[in-house]
């Protein structure tokens, strides 16, 4: 059985919101409130985090390497064609 209070103080912005949340929901205020106190887990987030940036400096360090070889290709395709357009007029090519 619910015995204890906590009051907490909110903007009047606040209150419509988490108010519009809850008749969203089905749940009274008090309800809402409990249970989104309960699903707060700090950590977690600090966790998920952490994994995002993880994984975002990994792609983002293969991006880089696809980029490199790509400009490496086009750099040596460039050159190839520099010769065979040389040739083709008539330019002695070293």
């Amino acid at each position: 059985m619910t015995t204890e209070r906590i009051p907490v103080l909110v903007t009047a912005e606040d209150k419509k919101r988490y108010k519009a949340l809850a008749e969203a929901a089905g749940l009274p205020v008090g309800e809402f409130m409990r249970r989104a106190a309960d699903a707060f887990r700090p950590g977690d987030d600090d966790a998920l985090l952490a994994a995002m940036i993880a994984q975002m400096e990994k792609t983002t360090a293969q991006a880089s390497a696809a980029i490199d070889e790509t400009l490496s290709y086009v750099e040596a395709s460039n050159r190839r064609i520099a010769v065979m357009e040389a040739r083709a007029s008539g330019k002695r090519v070293a």
